[in-house]
């Protein structure tokens, strides 16, 4: 492909995404557009995408609802162009709300850009970008200045503090940008943020942020354009890139060092000369006095490791985990930050294990979620009780108890008052008992992982096998829309896979802990073997 021909013929334009992207990947999107257009999309990717356009339609009737003559509409269908002209007029004619605003392209400055709300500043004139995202923009806390949905009126929240999202800043200063080009900019200089629950826009003071934005559009400008190269390295959004396997293939040819210590790690230790994992595995004395984040050490033992192809180093001649008369296997399944509709079991007595399934099939949020979370509840209390009872120990265990840990102190909340939902110090004397084992922490504390530690990664190693090939949590959320209706129907296959996806989920965890117990200690390498 002659690129600075097709440059030349299509001026570069691009979104406020770039501004928070790879910057080798914003180099291949612009120089390869064909291949780019071809790729298969993420699965998880297109599930965000899709769980994102639902929220905003969520928000969009909301808002009309209350006040549906205060609304000018920008058609949705039809090309950009026409819509960019349709969001001027109605700007021009002093709509108070816009929604679904497009901003005409600016070839010269490369920009490109969408807002799901203007607002019309009233006070000092011009109008305001508000985005609609599907993430929290704030947390329990206090600073932050938001407004209410249905006037715009900025005060300081003492409930609320700023959850940093460095991608929002730059898509609000991008539309700032756009309408300041045509007279239309509020001089108040801010922007705002509808996230995820829309109870309130967050109000970001652009002033502080434009700078930066300026700084990135130009940086990733010129790159798009080919006037800065790049090349790769391993960061984390290369788990969803389009463009991974070529990078991935030209990283493992030169052993970039990149591919065990992502990130800015890697950009460390390029600046004391240490671009190859062989040079890594080499090093002697301590570590860099900038290193920034997790064990130097440790990542020196992933580098002699992906050199030798061992997939785990036992940091200690014996491996430990905690083991009972009676144990259970647990794994939840949530959706987005809606609710908590599944929780598993397994349940493992003198060698027997047995399932279990505590679901609610009805679209989380909903109150059968309380049902199923209390019979969960209610059972397990009875297995620790009867443990006790009989004098046997007793032990639960999940795979990184974050979101378990979440999801019973929420679901504890929640549903405080209903049959059979326990109270937060019930679930909290639980969680912080030795009796609640996270699996997760064990294989942290016991090895070195070169491949990372999610479950995925680690219980194949002990022999464990998913019955679904594309069984993982991203693609579970397409597989939960099918089957409890979202988009049709309630399809029953799908409320089978859920089912056999958490139950293998829960067999892993068995497996592993298993195989730490018995067989871990002959079968991995200890760190002074490499």
């Amino acid at each position: 492909m002659n690129v600075s021909s097709e440059r030349q013929t299509s001026p570069v334009l691009i979104e406020a995404s770039a501004l928070t992207r790879c910057r080798h990947r914003v180099h291949l999107d612009a120089a390869f557009p064909d291949e780019l257009a071809a790729a298969p999309e993420h699965p998880g990717a297109k599930q965000r995408q899709e769980a994102a356009a639902t929220h905003r339609e969520a928000v969009r009737q909301r808002l009309f609802d209350a006040n549906p003559g205060d609304w000018a509409r920008i058609d949705p269908e039809g090309p950009a162009w026409r819509r960019a002209e349709a969001t001027l007029d109605a700007c021009r004619r002093g709509a108070d709300r816009i929604w679904g605003a497009v901003m005409p392209a600016e070839p010269d400055t490369g920009r490109r850009g969408r807002a799901e709300i203007l607002l019309r500043d009233v006070e000092r004139g011009g109008y305001i970008p508000v985005i609609v995202v599907n993430h929290k923009v704030t947390d329990p806390g206090r600073g932050a200045t938001t407004s209410g949905l249905f006037a715009w009126e900025p005060v300081v929240d003492e409930t609320r503090k700023v959850r940093s999202q460095v991608r929002d800043q730059m898509r609000v200063a991008h539309l700032y940008r756009m309408l300041e080009r045509h007279g239309l900019a509020s001089p108040a200089q801010v922007g705002g943020a509808i996230g995820y629950g829309g109870d309130c826009i967050l109000v970001h003071d652009l002033s502080a942020v434009l700078e930066d934005y300026d700084a990135r559009l130009a940086d990733r400008l010129a790159i798009a354009r080919g006037e800065t190269p790049t090349e790769p390295l391993q960061i984390g959004e290369c788990k969803t890139c389009p463009w991974w396997p070529r990078c991935r293939e030209q990283l493992s040819a030169t052993h970039d060092v990149s591919l065990v210590a992502p990130g800015q790690r890697a950009a460390v230790l390029r600046e004391l000369g240490v671009h190859t994992i062989d040079q890594l595995a080499r090093w002697e004395g301590d570590p860099p006095e900038t290193w920034p984040q997790g064990s130097f050490e440790d990542t020196v033992v992933v580098a002699k490791a992906w050199l030798a192809g061992a997939p785990l180093v036992r940091r200690h001649d014996h491996v430990h985990v905690r083991r009972a008369d009676i144990e259970i296997d647990i794994d939840m399944e949530s959706y987005h930050e809606h609710g908590a509709y599944l929780w598993g079991t397994l349940l493992n007595v003198a060698g027997i294990s047995a399932y279990r399934a505590f679901v609610s099939w009805d679209p989380v949020p909903t109150d059968d979620e309380a049902r199923s979370f209390a019979e969960f509840w209610t059972w397990l209390s009875a297995e620790r009780a009867a443990a006790a009872a009989s004098g046997k120990t007793f032990a639960a265990y999940c795979y990184s108890r974050t979101a378990e840990d979440k999801w019973l102190l929420g679901s504890a909340r929640r549903f405080a008052g209903f049959p059979g939902v326990p109270s937060e110090d019930e679930v909290r004397e639980f969680i912080d008992s030795p009796q609640w084992v996270d699996i997760y922490q064990v294989v942290t504390d016991q090895f070195v992982c070169p491949n990372g530690k999610g479950l995925k990664k680690i219980a194949p190693i002990a022999g464990h096998r998913w019955r679904d090939e594309e069984a993982g949590g991203e693609a579970s959320m397409s597989w939960y829309r099918e089957a409890v209706g979202y988009d049709g129907d309630p399809d029953p296959q799908q409320r089978r896979r859920l089912l056999e996806y958490n139950e293998d989920d829960v067999i892993a965890t068995k497996v592993l802990r298993e195989w730490m117990s018995e067989r871990a200690v002959h079968e991995i390498p200890h760190i002074s073997d490499l």
